[in-house]
């Protein structure tokens, strides 16, 4: 067994730079990289596009990401591990297998999957966050359970050099390597608990290296627009040091680190993962050097016995429009016009009955953020000495029907010459809004699998 292995994380979601990626995998010395770019919203998008093109569904960077990657991989020996698989880690192997041998490199590649559960969950089932039936939230187009380390272990146990998984809870991603590596044991939750700490850590990508941390005024980070993500020196012990690549932008320091650990952690005690409950309240950062950070403690316990299983529905359509009003009384003029849309919009709904279901009218670059009346004016005050120089409206509306919600647009573009004057930049879209929401699934009834190509 290795006493120390690096693990890289290259992205922390789908839509993330191309390039941090690559530079870790040509500079950083790596042994794995990780790709961490699967949120809950991410995959029943991604089950929609399944529905629609059986051999889609999976990421749709994976061919850029995988065709800049692929040749330094193999050069270097870095096995890489994502979920990028999505709602279709099969095609995607197979569209991994493609563009390896379209460059000419050989690879064997792992797909794991098991974790779609949508033909087995229970409508009748109640969600986490709201205590309803399933069935309660509207159509139900997807279920994806978390899964563990499992079937990445036995990925790496057959040599795959390129893992792609589909829903695999985040910190498991790092976690499998450093059981596989440093000949951890799953049941020894000590370790299991401070390995889901530096997965935890790293999993965000450039969060921990100044990413989303940064305040121009109280929180200063220099090189943004050049910013590395952050590998991890993993000790056998349990220990680690987090880094990035010389000469990248960012920092890493207590700061950064601090804010990550505590990142969609609601109980510290008890970070529940599929592989381990970890508690967090031991960890201990030190810095050791220029961007670098050393992470020891944490611990955990048992493994629960559910997965938590996201699920997503057909929530609504979202309509929208916008206008720009520019110059003196913009907020005024921006004010009279969102008065105009309200009324129009009981117009537009008193003949066919309850067509909007929610309707929202923002100010921005006034109150559009904070939801306050910042700015109004008192008796003695006008709308020309408090009112933004230039003000965005914004009018939202749910609808039940895309046709429905495209009234709200055009509404708002009609405004150009029926609205106040100096109404300009129009814009209008209509978007189907996915839901989510959680339950929990016995684990008994779930088997992670692994499927294998080769180049």
């Amino acid at each position: 067994m290795k006493q120390r292995i690096r693990i890289g994380c290259g992205a922390g979601f789908s839509g993330d730079r191309l390039d941090p990626s690559v530079i870790l995998a040509k500079e950083g010395d790596l042994d794995y990289l990780i790709l961490e770019c699967l949120a809950e919203r991410t995959i029943a998008l991604a089950q929609k596009r399944k529905r629609q093109d059986p051999n889609k569904g999976y990421d749709p960077l994976l061919e850029r990401r995988v065709t800049s990657l692929l040749p330094l991989l193999v050069e270097k020996g870095i096995r890489l591990i994502t979920n990028m698989g999505a709602a279709n880690p099969i095609a995607a192997a197979k569209k991994v297998v493609e563009i390896a041998q379209n460059l000419g490199l050989k690879v064997k590649v792992a797909a794991v999957y098991g974790d779609d559960v949508f033909d087995d969950i229970d409508p009748s089932v109640s969600a986490m966050e709201t205590g309803k039936p399933l069935t309660a939230s509207g159509e139900l187009i997807s279920a994806n359970a978390y899964l563990g380390v499992e079937g990445i272990l036995d990925a790496l146990n057959n040599n795959a050099q390129i893992i792609i998984t589909g829903r695999v809870a985040d910190p498991s991603l790092c976690l499998a390597p450093m059981i596989y590596d440093l000949g951890w044991s799953e049941n020894n939750y000590d370790l299991m608990g401070k390995g889901t700490v530096i997965g935890h850590l790293l999993e965000c990508a450039g969060h921990i290296t100044g990413g989303y941390f940064a305040d121009p005024i109280k929180k200063p980070v220099e090189g943004m627009d050049s910013l590395g993500h952050p590998f991890a020196d993993v000790f056998a012990d349990g220990s680690a040091v987090i880094s990035k690549v010389a000469g990248t932008g960012g920092i890493v320091n207590l700061q950064t680190a601090k804010e990550q650990l505590l990142y969609e952690v609601i109980n510290p005690y008890e970070y529940i993962t599929p592989d381990v409950v970890a508690d967090f309240t031991t960890v201990r950062l030190a810095e050791v050097g220029a961007h670098q950070v050393r992470v020891t403690g944490g611990t955990g316990k048992v493994k629960p016995p559910s997965y938590k299983v996201s699920v997503g529905y057909k929530a609504f359509y979202l309509g929208e429009g916008e206008i720009s009003y520019a110059g003196p009384h913009a907020l005024a003029r921006a004010q009279l016009a969102g008065d105009i849309i309200e009324r129009r919009i009981r117009s537009l709904v008193a003949p066919q009955g309850d067509v909007f279901q929610d309707v929202r009218i923002d100010y921005i670059g006034w109150n559009a953020v904070h939801r306050t009346t910042f700015g109004t004016p008192s008796p003695k005050e006008s709308y020309q000495t408090v009112s933004p120089p230039e003000v965005r409206l914004r009018v939202a509306v749910k609808a039940k029907t895309p046709e429905e919600a495209a009234l709200i647009g055009e509404e708002v573009e009609a405004l150009y010459t029926n609205g106040p004057a100096g109404g300009g930049g129009v814009r209008k879209y209509v978007n189907e809004i996915i839901g989510i929401v959680s339950v929990l699934m016995d684990r008994s009834h779930i088997s992670p699998k692994i499927s294998l190509f080769e180049s």
